[in-house]
């Protein structure tokens, strides 16, 4: 019996058809202060809507960050170190993102015009034992494009708003869910948070979007890096060992957050 590998046209039409098929939206978690303005955005991989005030927008440019949460029980079923490691990986991309639109304060620096609020609303883990099988599947098939084993696929909710200060007023709201996909550019991973933690990299990106006004330009990073606490903003390990393995490994590519002894 002969193995007939998928060539990269074939895995292409694939893709394009799951991709058409955008994740179903998470349920409101009354996180936001307010949803009543929010519209779908077409054409995702993810399940997003959003809202922002143009005009208020425009005039903001100093932001304070507050550490994401959980919320709605979303952290079910993983230990204190793990949640760490997923809020950590939210705070770090959305951070990346909004430094490049915003000047993003230090913890404690005054003068924010207005303050960016994260929760993660929703999470399924990733299947180790179908990832690795994925993993081997992928070195037989061409091109960058690879599969995943259905039902080892895990995923990530958030939702989050930037909010006047002092009056608390919200200017700009999301709400983000994607699962990772069968077919595409989803990496496999040995560990069950893979997924989620590699999702916050386009949570981040669809955060960015959403809170800038239209037409701000992408700046350099400031010098220092506010976002510095959370990381490094590319780690160089973490990519050679995806290419070296076709896997993600979360000690190489994301930076967990740091806990006090009281915690």
């Amino acid at each position: 019996m002969s193995f007939r590998i998928p060539t990269v046209a074939a895995l292409g039409a694939v893709l394009a058809a799951l991709g058409a098929c955008a994740t179903p939206p998470a349920a409101q978690s009354g996180f936001l202060s307010n949803y009543s303005a929010l519209t779908p955005e077409p054409a995702t991989l993810a399940s997003i809507r959003q809202n922002r005030d143009e005009a208020t927008l425009a005039n903001v440019e100093r932001l304070a960050l507050e550490p994401a949460v959980f919320v709605g029980g979303a952290e079910a079923g993983l230990s204190a170190e793990e949640a760490g490691w997923v809020l950590a990986e939210v705070d770090r991309q959305v951070c990346y993102e909004l430094s490049e639109r915003f000047t993003v304060l230090e913890p404690g620096q005054s003068g924010a015009q207005a303050t960016v609020r994260m929760a993660v609303t929703g999470l399924s883990l990733t299947n180790p034992a179908g990832s690795g099988l994925s993993a081997v599947a992928n070195w037989f098939i061409p091109g960058p494009i690879g599969v995943r084993a259905p039902g080892s696929t895990g995923g990530l909710a958030a939702e989050g708003e930037l909010v006047l200060v002092p009056d608390g007023r919200q200017a700009a709201a999301i709400t983000w869910a994607r699962n990772a996909k069968v077919v595409g550019f989803d990496t496999p991973s040995l560990s069950r948070l893979g997924d989620a933690l590699q999702l916050a990299e386009p949570l981040g990106d669809a955060v960015g979007d959403a809170f800038a006004p239209e037409g701000r330009e992408v700046r350099e990073i400031a010098d220092p890096d506010p976002c510095a606490r959370f990381g490094p903003r590319t780690r160089p390990a973490g990519f050679l060992a995806r290419m070296a393995t076709g896997l993600y490994d979360p000690g190489m590519s994301a930076a967990p957050r740091e806990t006090s002894p009281e915690e």
